[in-house]
């Protein structure tokens, strides 16, 4: 099979197409033929070396998620058959023309939905259900704060969050692309720029925010909560350390989680994905979720697909198609 290897840590020309032994399914493992994978920015992190893949995952392949359809089955899978269209979360690999993956970790793909399409779905859509639902125990009827919400997984959480009934105050330094936050289901929008945050949350603060960045941003998100309140932290973009007033913490009850999604065991992952396509599937199906694409490249074309996720140009998930 062909799939795109990273042949030294550095920028994006260092991707290059290649060819690797295709997978064969053991076990309870399906082996798919994808479709499409979508990129990451935890996928920039592992080309220029910083973030390697987990034990056991191939440390060159990179690739976070994937669409496509079930080639072959393992002796002991009963979910799935050949011909099923599945997607779903590895911890590497995906920039391939095939992936093996324990069935138990694979979803269905909504019908109607291409699967150009569904492979936009399962690292921003997981990562946001966890991060609001499992980890920030969010409810019908709280405020959400949702800061840099055109990332991938901000987009999601926006959506999810607004599906299930909760006020969302989402936010972006670019004012031209807060419509489409608007168009998501955000409750209000604003330029998060200054005080923009602050002048746009309600006045006693929010019940859940949500933390892609890191860095002092953590400590500005913390007194935005409310009495009670709870902050997930999802990444570190702007720095691994920040001064904390644990006194805050104490006098006010705040909550303070943390994850990754990409360092979970297989049982784990299986856990979340099942958990969200019990609860949320449906609503892909009728139409009300849907994932944002924003641009569609060949696999060859790897590195342009890198190069312009670093920039910025793309509002959407970027999909490598093989």
């Amino acid at each position: 099979m062909k799939a795109i290897i990273i042949t030294r840590p550095g920028g994006p020309e260092v991707l290059q197409l290649a060819e690797r032994k295709r997978p064969e399914p053991t076990g309870d493992d399906i082996l798919v033929r994808i479709a499409g994978a979508g990129v990451n920015r935890a996928d920039l992190l592992q080309r220029m070396g910083v973030y390697p893949a987990p034990p056991g995952t191939s440390q060159d392949v990179p690739g976070l998620e994937y669409a496509g359809e079930v080639m072959a089955t393992g002796p002991r899978v009963t979910l799935f058959k050949s011909g099923d269209r599945v997607m779903g979360l590895v911890p590497g690999g995906a920039y391939a023309e095939y992936v093996c993956v324990p069935e138990s970790t694979a979803m269905r793909v909504p019908s109607g939905m291409d699967l150009t399409r569904a492979a936009a779905l399962p690292e921003a859509f997981l990562t946001a259900y966890r991060a609001l639902f499992m980890e920030g125990t969010l409810q019908a009827g709280e405020s959400v704060l949702i800061r840099a919400a055109t990332s991938g997984v901000g987009q999601a959480a926006v959506q999810l969050a607004a599906y299930a009934g909760a006020r969302v105050f989402a936010g972006s330094r670019q004012a031209e692309r807060l419509p489409a936050l608007g168009e998501l289901g955000a409750t209000v929008t604003f330029q998060d720029s200054g005080d923009g945050a602050r002048r746009a949350i309600d006045p006693d603060g929010v019940d859940l925010a949500l933390e892609f960045l890191g860095g002092d941003f953590l400590t500005e998100n913390l007194a935005l909560l409310r009495k009670g309140g709870r902050l997930v932290l999802i990444g570190l973009i702007a720095g691994r350390e920040a001064m904390l007033d644990l006194g805050a913490f104490l006098g006010r009850h705040l909550h303070l989680h943390a994850f990754t999604m990409r360092s979970m065991p297989a049982y784990q992952r299986a856990a979340v994905t099942q958990e969200f396509a019990r609860r949320f599937l449906p609503a892909f199906e009728s139409g009300r979720l849907q994932p944002v694409v924003g641009a569609t490249y060949p696999l060859g074309d790897a590195a342009r697909a890198h190069s312009d996720m670093a920039a910025g140009k793309v509002l959407g998930k970027l999909i490598l198609s093989p």
